[in-house]
């Protein structure tokens, strides 16, 4: 997948600002923008990530001024939602019903038919805009509504997964097939969709998980399981069995959500620990660290189960492998 990006360093100073409003000019979402910096605008913009039905952009701006009125939306409204992810500084938001100021790491919502206001003055600002057709969220207007300009935290929970999902998505864009884009947009749509359930209350939140497809239900099902199991791999109680009771369905089902991506549940947590444990051995801090200590914070109780497993999965005893390992990361 490609991303085309719009760096203002090759124009002259003093016209980077009106390049930059021209670019946006180019766009169906007319504004009016501002800055405190328009004799030297510094910014970029890198879009045009495709993700199936979405559209992943990624910006960094200095003071910027972004005001959406009425008059706007009357001359030209795609109709899109916008889930704006703030990477870091900060930005004032008046929309909807909320005022707000968003940090880093957190998500908002915003419509492109209700009018909108944006001011970052305290430093340069970097985030990634997702832009999401109304067809593709499974919500009444009324209840996405009450989420306008709302911050969304993206430090943990859903909104983490989420946050993290897209910023690697965009880091990573030149190592995605064209063929890959339908299959990342339908993730990002599922955290999507979970997100915005969990933000609701939950009478709403009850009514809009009714309104998923079931694929969409045992897709977001399935992330918030395996970020559980992520969080407790250090735990050896760690099991089907108790992560089925935890999220409060049958072992059966559980099985088969994992069946379905081609692996059973123990063989996904085995791979997970091991892959934490290979990061340990590979970290000259933990240098001194028994290697059986190791294995053990990781939720294996036998050294020598772990020293097959290991071998079994990266083709050297793990001994060996952290001989390598320290000495090229020296």
């Amino acid at each position: 997948m490609i991303a085309m990006g719009f760096p203002l360093d090759d124009i002259p100073p003093a016209e980077r600002f009106a390049a930059w409003r021209a670019l946006c000019e180019l766009t169906p979402i007319p504004m009016e923008l501002r800055s405190d910096h328009e004799h030297d605008f510094r910014a970029t913009v890198r879009g045009g990530v495709p993700l199936g039905e979405l559209t992943l952009t990624h910006t960094s701006v200095p003071s910027l001024r972004n005001e959406r009125t009425a008059a706007h939306i009357r001359r030209s409204d795609p109709e899109l939602y916008h889930l704006r992810l703030t990477l870091r500084g900060e930005t004032d938001v008046r929309h909807g019903d909320a005022e707000t100021t968003l940090g880093a790491r957190q998500f908002t919502l915003t419509s492109t038919s209700v009018p909108y206001l944006a001011v970052c003055e305290r430093g340069r600002v970097d985030g990634m805009t997702l832009a999401v057709r109304p067809s593709l969220l499974p919500f009444p207007a009324a209840d996405l509504h009450r989420l306008l300009g709302r911050r969304l935290s993206g430090q943990s929970g859903i909104g983490g997964m989420l946050a993290d999902f897209l910023t690697r998505l965009l880091a990573d864009s030149d190592r995605y097939r064209p063929a890959d884009a339908p299959r990342l947009g339908t993730v990002a749509v599922d955290l999507l969709h979970a997100l915005l359930a969990h933000e609701l209350d939950a009478g709403a939140e009850a009514r809009a998980e009714r309104r998923l497809t079931p694929e969409s239900r045992r897709r977001a099902l399935l992330l918030r399981v395996q970020e559980f199991a992520r969080q407790n791999l250090h735990h050896p109680g760690l099991t089907p069995a108790s992560i089925a009771a935890t999220h409060h369905i049958s072992l059966r089902y559980l099985y088969r959500l994992f069946e379905e991506q081609g692996h059973t549940v123990s063989a996904w947590i085995r791979a997970q620990r091991l892959e934490r444990c290979r990061r340990d051995l590979a970290d000259p801090a933990l240098g001194d660290t028994p290697i059986h200590a190791i294995a053990a914070r990781w939720g294996f109780r036998h050294a020598a189960d772990f020293s097959r497993a290991f071998r079994s999965a990266y083709g050297v005893p793990p001994r060996d492998f952290r001989q390598v390992a320290l000495r090229t990361n020296r």
